[in-house]
C-alpha cells in the first residue's frame, strides 16, 4: 500500500519501455503487458481514492526516501485521485478498444502504437500525481510526445496535424519552463507544497505576474483554450482511430487540473495577478463555448464536429475555475471527469463506424439507418449526445447545472447566457445526428465486417456501451461524488 502512489504512473511507463521487445517475441504479448499495467494503474488509483477519502488526509510519497524540497514528492488528495482513476480506467478501456484496429498488424507497428499507448498514459498520470514542478514538466513532455506519435499515424492529414500540435506544444513546453524560472529564482524550491508557503509575502511581485501569465499560455494551449486551440480540431479529426479516444478524452483534462492547482494552491486567488488571470480564463472560456458550439453546428464530417465541440467542452472547465467558488470548482472538476468519457466514447463510436465501413471520413449525411445495423452502438452514442447537451439525468446535465449556480451566486449573468446558448447549439448539432440516424433513410453503406456476429467486436463494443452506463452512473450518484469527494478536496480557502 506504501508504494502505491509511484506503481500509479510508474508501471504505464515500464509496460512502454518493455512493449516492442515482448511484441517481438510474441507479436500480442507488448499489447497485453500494456493492459495489464493500466489495471493495476487503475486498481491503484482507487484504493488510493478509498483511503484519502476514508482518512480525510492526503498522501505523500517521497522518491528515494528524499525528504521535500530536495527529492520529488507524489501527492495523491481527493481531487487528482479521482483524476486517476478517470485516466487509467479510460486508458484501460480505450487500449482495450484499439485492438480489433491493430489485429493484422506486424509485430513492429503493434509494438509501436502501444508504446506510445502507454507512455502518453504514463505521461499523463505522472502529470496528476507529482508534486514537484520540474517532475511535472518531464511528464508534460513524455505524454505531449507520445501524443504527437500518436495522431501522426493516422491517414491523410495527420502528420501535418501532428507537426502543427507540435510547434504549438514545443512554445507551451518553453511558457511553463519560463514560469517555473520565475518562481524558482524568487523561492529556491521546485517543491509545490515548499513553494506555496515561501510564496504567501511575494504574491504581487513581477515575477509572479510573468509567471501567471505564462502559466495561463502554456496550460491554455495544451487545454485547447481559445484562441490557443488551432492545433486541436485537426489533431482530433486525423488521429488514428484507436488512440483518438484517449487523445480527445484525456489530453486536455490533466493540464487543466495542473492549471488549477498552480493558481488555487500553489500561489493562491489572494495574489491580484491570480485574480486578473482567472478573470481572463473565464473571458477565453465563455468566447470558446459560443465559437466551438457554432463551428461545430458548421460541420458535416462526423469527426469534426465532434472535435469543435471540445472546444466549447474546454470553455466550461475554464468557466468554472473562473469563477474561484466552491460551486464554479465543482463544475470544473466535474465536467472534466464527464468529459472524459464523454468525448472519449463520441469518439469511439467514430472509430467504430469507420472499423465496420470502411469510411475515413464520415459524413453525418451517412448515419441513416445506423440505429437497425448498430444498436448498441447507437443506444450508447445517444446517452453520451444527451449528456452533452446537458439533459438530465445524464452527467453533462449536473455539471452544466453546478456552473449555472457558481454563475448565479457570482452575479455572472453573461456567463450563464452564454451555458444555456451554447446548450441550444448543442441541441440543435447532436440532434442534427439523431434525427440523421432514427429518420433519415437508410445510407448506402456497405460493411466489412459481414462475418461478425456482433455488431462491431466484442471488444471494441464492451468499453462503448460500458462508457454509456458510466456517464449515467456519474450523473445518478453525482450528490456523493460532489459530497464525499470533491469538496472534500478543494482548496482550504474555499472550503466549506
Amino acid at each position: 500500500m506504501r508504494h502505491l502512489p509511484v506503481l500509479i504512473p510508474i508501471l504505464p511507463l515500464l509496460s512502454a519501455l518493455l512493449c516492442l521487445i515482448f511484441s517481438r517475441i510474441e507479436r500480442r504479448l507488448g499489447k497485453y503487458a500494456v493492459l495489464a499495467a493500466l489495471a493495476a494503474s487503475f486498481f491503484s488509483s482507487v484504493l488510493l481514492l478509498v483511503k484519502v477519502t476514508q482518512s480525510g488526509e492526503n498522501i505523500h510519497y517521497y522518491m528515494g526516501g528524499w525528504m521535500p524540497p530536495l527529492g520529488i514528492e507524489f501527492v495523491v488528495d481527493p481531487i487528482n485521485a479521482v483524476i486517476l482513476a478517470v485516466i487509467s480506467v479510460v486508458a484501460f478501456f480505450v487500449c482495450m478498444y484499439s485492438q480489433a484496429f491493430l489485429k493484422e498488424s506486424e509485430w513492429l507497428e503493434q509494438g509501436g502504437f502501444y508504446a506510445l499507448f502507454a507512455l502518453l498514459s504514463a505521461g499523463l498520470l505522472g502529470m496528476t500525481i507529482t508534486g514537484d514542478m520540474f517532475n511535472l514538466y518531464v511528464f508534460l513532455e513524455i505524454a505531449s510526445i507520445s501524443g504527437y506519435g500518436l495522431i501522426a499515424l493516422g491517414r491523410g492529414k495527420s502528420v501535418v496535424a501532428s507537426f502543427r500540435y507540435l510547434l504549438l506544444g514545443t512554445i507551451a513546453a518553453s511558457f511553463y519552463l519560463l514560469s517555473v524560472a520565475y518562481l524558482y529564482a524568487i523561492t529556491g524550491t521546485l517543491n509545490m507544497a515548499d513553494m506555496s508557503r515561501l510564496l504567501m509575502h511575494q504574491l504581487d511581485t513581477p515575477n509572479v505576474l510573468l509567471a501567471v501569465s505564462m502559466l495561463i499560455v502554456a496550460f491554455g494551449l495544451k487545454m485547447a483554450l481559445f484562441p490557443l486551440h488551432g492545433w486541436q480540431p485537426d489533431a482530433y479529426t486525423y488521429a488514428h482511430p484507436a488512440a483518438a479516444p484517449i487523445v480527445a478524452g484525456l489530453m486536455s483534462k490533466a493540464p487543466a487540473l495542473a492549471l488549477l492547482r498552480y493558481l488555487f494552491s500553489i500561489i493562491t486567488v489572494e495574489s491580484i495577478y491570480v485574480e486578473i488571470g482567472l478573470k481572463a480564463i473565464g473571458f477565453l472560456g465563455a468566447c470558446g463555448i459560443i465559437l466551438g458550439s457554432v463551428m461545430a453546428n458548421a460541420q458535416k464530417d462526423f469527426r469534426r464536429m465532434l472535435a469543435y465541440s471540445s472546444v466549447a467542452q474546454i470553455g466550461y472547465i475554464a468557466v468554472g475555475l473562473s469563477l474561484g467558488s466552491v460551486y464554479g470548482l465543482i463544475a470544473a472538476v466535474y465536467h472534466m471527469v464527464i468529459h472524459a468519457f464523454m468525448k472519449s466514447l463520441l469518439f469511439m463510436v467514430s472509430g467504430a463506424l469507420q472499423y465496420r465501413y470502411g469510411e475515413v471520413s464520415i459524413s453525418i449525411d451517412m448515419l441513416g439507418g445506423l440505429n437497425k445495423h448498430m444498436p448498441l452502438t447507437t443506444a450508447s452514442f445517444v446517452v453520451a449526445a444527451l449528456s452533452m447537451i446537458g439533459i438530465p439525468p445524464t452527467g453533462g446535465f449536473f455539471s452544466k447545472w453546478y456552473l449555472l449556480l457558481a454563475s448565479l451566486e457570482k452575479g455572472q449573468f453573461l456567463f450563464i447566457a452564454v451555458i444555456v446558448a451554447s446548450s441550444l447549439l448543442n441541441a440543435v448539432y447532436f440532434f442534427r445526428v439523431i434525427e440523421n440516424i432514427f429518420i433519415s433513410k437508410d445510407a448506402e453503406l456497405t460493411s466489412l465486417q459481414k462475418e461478425e456476429r456482433l455488431e462491431i467486436p466484442f471488444s471494441m463494443l464492451m468499453p462503448i456501451v460500458l462508457f454509456g452506463i458510466a456517464i449515467l452512473a456519474v450523473g445518478l450518484f453525482n450528490s456523493y461524488f460532489v459530497e464525499e469527494i470533491i469538496r472534500l478536496g478543494l482548496p482550504e480557502v474555499l472550503a466549506v
